[in-house]
Formats: C-alpha cells, sequence, structure tokens
C-alpha cells in the first residue's frame, strides 16, 4: 500500500488538503470509479474472443484504489510522473500509463470544469 494511502486512512481530516475531496467522498468517487471499471471491462471481455483461458500475466503493482488516489494527485499538484512513480512505488511510464487510464473514466464521474463546459455549449451551438 503507497504512504499517501496509508497517510490518508490513518489522517482522514487532511484528505481534503491532499485530495481537493473530503474523506467520504473520495471513498465514494474510489467506489464508483471501480464499478465503472468493472463494467467496461465486462464490456471489452464479453466482445473478446478468447483461445487461452483469462488471468495471466503479472499482477499490477498497484491496488485499483491506489491508481485512483495517483490519477487525484496528479489532478490536484500537478507534479512530474517521475515524482509520481517514486510516491507510489512505479516506474515513471507506469503512472502515466495509470493516470492515462483513469483519466478519461474519472471524467464521466466527475463534473466538467466551468471552462469545458462553456466549451461544450460551444461546440453544441455550432
Amino acid at each position: 500500500m503507497s504512504d499517501i494511502l496509508n497517510h490518508i486512512e490513518e489522517h482522514p481530516k487532511e484528505t481534503q488538503r491532499l485530495m481537493g475531496l473530503d474523506y467520504e467522498q473520495l471513498q465514494q468517487l474510489i467506489q464508483n470509479a471501480e464499478q465503472l471499471h468493472h463494467e467496461k471491462q465486462a464490456l471489452l471481455e464479453s466482445k473478446k474472443v478468447r483461445i487461452i483461458a483469462g488471468g495471466g500475466g503479472r499482477k499490477p503493482k498497484l491496488s485499483r484504489s491506489e491508481q485512483i488516489i495517483l490519477t487525484l494527485v496528479y489532478l490536484r499538484h500537478m507534479t512530474t510522473f517521475q515524482l509520481l512513480g517514486i510516491q507510489f512505488g512505479v516506474s515513471e511510464s507506469t503512472a502515466n500509463d495509470t493516470f492515462n487510464y483513469w483519466l478519461p473514466q474519472l471524467r464521466e464521474l466527475l463534473p466538467c470544469s466551468l471552462l469545458e463546459q462553456v466549451k461544450k455549449t460551444l461546440l453544441t451551438m455550432k
């Protein structure tokens, strides 16, 4: 388990400062993101034609909740992927891949910023 996740679980009142969400909101977001992940994986799995049974391969170093927290830390602090990798004990490319995997899924769950809402409105008006 990463140091950040340990710190959040030991000090839930500091979650707002670290993530921009309070502890209950973070737990709800993680739960909803994992549910969305399971739905998308089930959809992808139903479309696959398998020759070899699933379940092989190396297990990920980070749990799903740690991956989501990595993404939220990047969005909150805009640090480099190299520093994120060091913080979470993964490589820079793994931190980048994790962020790019979870960003579209979190975008579905979280409300858009005001600027993105205006851009979408302008695009739909054209």
